[in-house]
C-alpha cells in the first residue's frame, strides 16, 4: 500500500534531513549558545538517528519519555493498540496504523528538540516553509494582485458575481494544497504558474464539488443573522507557504463580501508534517508580505495584520491537533475545542491530513456517505478542501472511484484529484 511505501521511504528521508538541517546550523549553535549549543545539537542527532534506526527495522513503538504536557495521552493512546492488537504483540513501526506511527515520527523529532535546550525551539522544517513562499513569489503575487484590484469592485457584485468570486477563490485553496512539503519528503513542491490560469481545466478533477452547499449555508447565515450574532467560519490550516497565502485570501475574501464576520485559523503547536503552519509561520508569512517589495502583495499583509489587530482574524492552536487521534474523538479528548467547535458557522478543514484524521484513516468503500465516515463529528456544518494524497476517500458516486482507479492505479495519491465536501453536521 501507499501507507507501507511512506514508512519505508519517505519517512527515513524525512528524518535524514532532519539531521542534515541540524548538522547545518551547528555553526549558528554553537555562535548563539556556546559549547552547550553544539552538545545540545549532538544530543538531538543521536536521538534523531536512534528513532531512524528503530523505523527502519520495524523495533516496537516505545512510550514517550519527556515531560511535555501531551506525552500522558501519547502513552495513553499506545496503550490503545497494544490492546487492539489482541496480544499479536506490540505495536511497532510496520505493523501499526499509519496514520499513527507518521505522527509518532513528528512527536518524536520534537521531542529531539524539546528535551535539549538551549535549541529546544529551533523549527528543524522553518527553512524549508520559508523557501516554499520565497520559490512562490510570482504566485503569490499574481494571486494577491488579483485579489486587491477585485475589492476596488467589491461594492459593486451582485449576488451572483460574489457566488462566482468564492467558488474561484475556495478552487485556488484547495488547489494551494498540492504545495505539500511532506508529500514531496521536503523536495521543492512550490508553485511557479498562476494559480487562477488553470481552475477551469482543474474543475472535471475535483471529485465531489459541493461549492454550491458552501454558497447556500453562507448566504443563508447572512440572511438570517441579526445585529447579535457574528458570522464565524473557521479554518483548520494545512500548509505554511503559498497554502497559506491562497487560504488568507480566501478568509479576506469572506470578511469582505460580509459573508463572515470573523474568521479563526487553527495552526499546529508544534513543528508538524513538514510544512505544516505553526503560529511562527502564520505571523512571519504576514509580515513577509507586509515589507514585500510589490504594492499589492504588501496591501495584503497590511490588510491582514489589521485584520488581526482588530479581532476579525483570530488565530489559535491546540495540541489536540497534533496527537495521533482522529476526530471522532476530540469532543473525548478535547472537550474544550469541541465546544469552540462548535460555536462555528461552518469549518474549513484544508488538506489531507484533516481528511485523514475526519474519516478515521480507514480503508472505505469510496462510496460511503461522507456523514458516516465522520463517525459522530459533527460540531458545526463542515466542509473539507483536499487534494487526494492518501489511499482514503468518501462520498463518491457509485462505480467513479472504480472507474477512474481502472486506468489510474495511482489516483488517490498523486495530487491530481481534489475534493470540496461538505456535510451539514444534522
Amino acid at each position: 500500500s501507499f501507507a507501507y511505501f511512506t514508512i519505508k521511504d519517505r519517512l527515513p528521508q524525512i528524518l535524514t534531513r532532519v539531521i542534515d538541517t541540524l548538522h547545518r546550523h551547528k555553526n549558528q549553535f554553537f555562535e548563539e549558545h556556546g559549547e552547550k549549543g553544539v552538545e545540545a545539537e549532538k544530543r538531538a542527532i543521536s536521538f534523531l538517528s536512534k528513532l531512524r534506526n528503530e523505523l527502519q527495522t520495524d523495533k516496537p513503538v516505545t512510550p514517550l519519555e519527556d515531560e511535555l504536557p501531551d506525552a500522558l495521552l501519547w502513552n495513553q493512546y499506545l496503550d490503545y493498540q497494544r490492546n487492539l492488537s489482541n496480544g499479536n504483540g506490540e505495536p511497532s513501526w510496520f505493523q501499526s496504523p499509519w496514520l499513527y506511527v507518521e505522527c509518532y515520527m513528528y512527536r518524536r523529532i520534537h521531542a529531539a528538540l524539546a528535551q535539549n535546550p538551549p535549541i529546544d525551539n529551533f523549527d528543524v522544517f522553518k527553512e524549508g516553509k520559508a523557501q516554499n513562499f520565497f520559490e512562490s513569489q510570482e504566485a503569490i503575487i499574481t494571486i494577491c494582485t488579483y485579489f486587491q484590484e477585485f475589492l476596488k469592485n467589491i461594492k459593486d457584485l451582485d449576488e451572483k458575481q460574489l457566488k462566482e468570486e468564492l467558488f474561484k477563490l475556495l478552487q485556488v485553496s484547495l488547489w494551494g494544497n498540492k504545495c505539500d512539503l511532506s508529500f514531496s519528503a521536503g523536495e521543492d513542491s512550490s508553485q511557479k504558474a498562476s494559480p487562477l490560469q488553470s481552475l477551469e481545466n482543474m474543475l472535471p478533477y475535483i471529485l465531489v464539488n459541493d461549492m454550491e452547499k458552501l454558497w447556500s449555508l453562507l448566504v443563508s447565515a447572512k440572511n438570517r443573522n441579526t445585529e447579535k450574532s457574528k458570522i464565524r467560519v473557521d479554518i483548520i490550516l494545512d500548509n505554511a507557504g503559498f497554502e497559506l497565502v491562497c487560504d488568507l485570501v480566501l478568509a479576506d475574501f469572506l470578511v469582505s463580501s460580509k459573508l463572515a464576520d470573523e474568521v479563526h485559523f487553527h495552526g499546529k503547536s508544534i513543528p508538524w508534517y513538514v510544512s505544516d503552519t505553526t503560529k511562527h509561520d502564520f505571523n512571519w508569512t504576514i509580515k513577509q508580505l507586509q515589507s514585500g517589495n510589490h504594492m499589492w502583495m504588501s496591501r495584503c499583509g497590511i490588510n491582514w495584520e489589521s485584520n488581526l489587530k482588530k479581532g476579525v482574524w483570530v488565530y489559535q492552536d491546540h495540541m489536540f491537533w497534533t496527537l495521533p487521534h482522529d476526530f471522532s474523538s476530540m469532543a473525548e479528548v478535547a472537550p474544550d475545542l469541541y465546544a469552540d467547535l462548535q460555536k462555528s458557522d461552518l469549518l474549513l478543514f484544508k488538506g489531507d491530513l484533516n481528511y485523514r484524521k475526519l474519516t478515521g484513516d480507514k480503508k472505505w468503500e469510496y462510496s460511503v456517505p461522507f456523514h458516516q465516515a465522520l463517525n459522530k463529528f459533527h460540531p458545526a456544518p463542515l466542509c473539507s478542501l483536499r487534494t487526494l494524497k492518501s489511499d482514503t476517500q468518501v462520498g463518491l458516486k457509485p462505480g467513479q472511484g472504480e472507474q477512474i482507479q481502472a486506468s489510474e492505479p495511482e489516483w488517490m495519491t498523486s495530487g491530481k484529484y481534489g475534493v470540496v465536501q461538505f456535510d451539514a453536521a444534522l
